[in-house]
Order: structure tokens, then C-alpha cells, then sequence
């Protein structure tokens, strides 16, 4: 099966020129990912992978990555964080029919990971629950690879902060 992600990385700002780097990936036969170079410093592949699993799919990704480009830094995986809007280009339906939903529903809506002017969740989390709904065309690949990226970033996130002690873990549960 095909999945769709995208894979954001930090380079060093000495020594990594694009150009490079574009040719470091077609060299290694990484040519399922599409470069995205926009940001100095920063590095935007999308991938169009070909594995039994999301799961397969990104961690060869991120294995590819890290032989290919070692100096990179993982700064996100996606489709992981998203706002009202791309749930609803994603799932097809209009914002304001999104917001609906989730103020309809309240009670049973995930919980955003970041309240404000433009609150987040997660992706995974989201079609989750629009799945268990029905009644929403929603295509299970993209279900899989979100909650693939939000294992990822969660994984980056916790290496990165360092263990919890089971007091925190017990409050944050």
C-alpha cells in the first residue's frame, strides 16, 4: 500500500546545501520523497511510500534519513498536529461544519493539545473518533500514518525531555 507523510528536519547551518543534499537522496535511490528547501536550515520531504504498513513506511524513512543525511535532526512527522482547517480539508467537509462537530460534541470531541487563536490536535486522534461516528468517507491509510507520526513525535518529545518520574506520569494519566 501507498502511504502519504511528510518528515521536517533541522540541518546544520554550515554545510548543507540543498542542492547536495537533493543528490544524496537520488543517489541512495531514495526517489519516492519529494524536497522541499524553502526554509534556510531546514529540510521537507514528502513521502509517497510503498510498504505492507504505515509503520514500515516511515520507520524506512526515517532509516533512509538518517544513512542519507546524518547531520539531520527530526523537528516533526506528519500529518500529526493539525487545526479545525486541515481536519476539514482532510476529512472533506467545510470548517465551519468541523467546528460544529467538535462544539456539538464536547463532551466526547478529543482534547486539543494547544488551546489559543489556532488550537491543535492530533490527527489520529480525530479521525479516530470521526470513524467511530460514521457517516465520513474517511480513508484508513491516512487514519494509520497519523498515528504513526504521532508515535514518532511522541517518541522524539519524550527522548528529548527525558523520562518522567511515575508521580508526573500518574497526574498526567
Amino acid at each position: 500500500m501507498e502511504y502519504l507523510f511528510t518528515l521536517n528536519y533541522l540541518l546544520p547551518l554550515e554545510g548543507c546545501d540543498p542542492l547536495q543534499l537533493v543528490e544524496r537522496l537520488g543517489a541512495a535511490g531514495c526517489t519516492d520523497v519529494l524536497v522541499g528547501t524553502g526554509l534556510a536550515g531546514r529540510l521537507a520531504l514528502e513521502f509517497s511510500r510503498e510498504a505492507e504498513s504505515a509503520e514500515a513506511a516511515l520507520l524506512s524513512a526515517l532509516g533512509d534519513i538518517k544513512h542519507i543525511i546524518p547531520e539531520a535532526r527530526l523537528v516533526e512527522a506528519s500529518p500529526d498536529f493539525v487545526g479545525l482547517s486541515e481536519i476539514a480539508e482532510i476529512v472533506g467537509v467545510s470548517r465551519q461544519n468541523m467546528r460544529k462537530l467538535m462544539l456539538g460534541h464536547a463532551d466526547s470531541f478529543p482534547l486539543a493539545i494547544h488551546e489559543g487563536s489556532t488550537s491543535l490536535w492530533h490527527l489520529a486522534e480525530v479521525l479516530s473518533w470521526l470513524d467511530s461516528k460514521g457517516g465520513y468517507p474517511l480513508k484508513h491509510p491516512v487514519i494509520e500514518v497519523a498515528r504513526v507520526a504521532q508515535q514518532v513525535n511522541a517518541a522524539k518529545e519524550s527522548k528529548r525531555i527525558g523520562p518522567l518520574s511515575g508521580e508526573l506520569v500518574a497526574l498526567l494519566g
